[in-house]
């Protein structure tokens, strides 16, 4: 008997009638002779709702209570679902992250699961029963609710499936797959049939809206295989796999498999530092002291005893980085900080890239004879990522996606899902 994890988002979930839907699949999946968990997200706009609210009644809410407030949302669509369930004949039993033994560190709204126990979850299955878990939450070891942030039921599911040596942890969303750029952007994007997690990790980080960056190292860590679906539909969607799972194709992995961007960074740059050692040390462990994540880094040639180093993080997390950096650079003597919202990373990704030379200095050409100029390079062995304004977004992508002859002759211009 084959175990099945699924997790259904926001958009899955959004109304009774969705609720329905995916009572019904469900129920059909373990009518089938499965084993099945299902995770679920909040619907439709539940949290951005409940998120709203807190703010209204106050200007600073605190870490334990939003979780406490945010992860009631998730609980409604477990009871819900558990309903509908009964109502079409498919015993099952809801549980909350904490009953079903997630647990976490102590960092409130973005914790990371240290563990996961499982032993009720394990139990309902065992009777026969559906087990419905609520996504995006846990218990911290200091046995306070936590929340996991954003693509937190995401990460649930991998977990869950990790921990109980899932065949496959199916993710269902709005649309059909991972495709090879927004469709929204480029029309012409294609579904992909199949990633490697090294592949689907660099997605993630680059910006790709389909699967959260933690779920997919989660994924990685403990080889969880993961199939990206829609919930609306019965397609195929896109699988993402390890290298030595039977299900991978045996085809030659393709050079480029995406183009990927991300218009949720800004950069800072701290002007005239001092050019000693010690100084960019300081810079970046204040940063990670106060849990900034800094994406891309470039510090400029020396002139005249002094540098620039300039750094991408997430645009959330500016209004915590700007008075350390400018704590920093009176600490260090450097003239002043700047900041620029107004940028896009875009980047390439392809398992391929590894044995084909040439990608960068083509991707740098296209670019170029489109106008648009680069602010900051980085790149890792499957990964080319640069910054360039936002305004030439769509036809930096569009030029990019032609060039390495990723469109397809199908319009796929539909809406990418929530990531909850």
């Amino acid at each position: 008997m084959a175990v099945i994890v699924q997790k259904y988002g926001g958009t899955s979930v959004a109304d009774p009638e969705r609720m329905r839907n995916v009572a019904a699949r469900v129920a059909k999946t373990r009518l089938a002779g499965n084993d099945v968990v299902v995770v679920v997200s909040a619907m439709g706009k539940a949290t951005d709702n409940l998120m709203d609210l807190a703010r209204q009644v106050s200007s600073s809410p605190q870490g334990r209570e939003m979780d406490m407030l945010l992860t009631t949302g998730e609980r409604i669509s477990m009871s819900l679902l558990c309903m509908a369930l009964h109502d079409v004949g498919c015993e099952a039993m809801s549980f909350t992250g904490s009953q079903v033994g997630i647990i976490t560190d102590t960092s409130h709204t973005k914790a990371k699961i240290i563990e996961v126990k499982g032993y009720r979850v394990r139990e309902a299955l065992a009777e026969g029963k559906v087990a419905v878990v609520a996504g995006f939450q846990g218990v911290s070891t200091a046995k306070e609710i936590t929340t996991l942030g954003r693509g937190g039921s995401d990460t649930t599911a991998v977990a869950l499936a990790a921990a109980l040596h899932a065949d496959v942890c199916e993710i269902y969303t709005d649309v059909t797959g991972v495709f090879s750029a927004d469709p929204r952007v480029v029309p012409q994007a294609r579904k992909l049939l199949q990633l490697s997690f090294d592949e689907m990790l660099e997605m993630a980080g680059a910006g790709s809206k389909v699967l959260a960056l933690r779920a997919v190292e989660f994924a990685r860590n403990h080889n969880v295989a993961i199939h990206v679906r829609s919930s609306f539909t019965l397609d195929e969607g896109t699988w993402i796999l390890g290298a030595d799972d039977e299900r991978k194709s045996k085809m030659e992995d393709p050079i480029i498999s995406g183009v990927v961007h991300d218009v949720g960074e800004s950069k800072l740059t701290l002007l005239g530092v001092p050019d000693r050692p010690g100084v960019s040390a300081l810079l970046f462990e204040s940063l990670a002291e106060a849990n900034v994540n800094v994406d891309m880094i470039v510090q400029n040639t020396s002139i005249n005893g002094t540098t620039d180093i300039s750094f991408t993080m997430p645009s959330a997390d500016v209004a915590t980085a700007v008075p350390i950096v400018e704590k920093v650079g009176a600490e260090v003597g450097a003239i002043g900080v700047t900041k620029n919202s107004d940028i896009v990373k875009l980047s390439l990704v392809g398992a391929g890239m590894k044995s084909s030379p040439g990608v960068a200095a083509k991707m740098f050409r296209v670019l170029a004879d489109n106008g648009v100029n680069i602010e900051m390079i980085s790149t890792s062995t499957i990964r080319i990522s640069v910054v360039v304004e936002r305004s030439k977004l769509e036809v930096a992508v569009r030029a990019l996606h032609t060039a390495f002859d990723l469109d397809s002759g199908e319009d796929y211009s539909s809406p990418l899902p929530e990531r909850k």
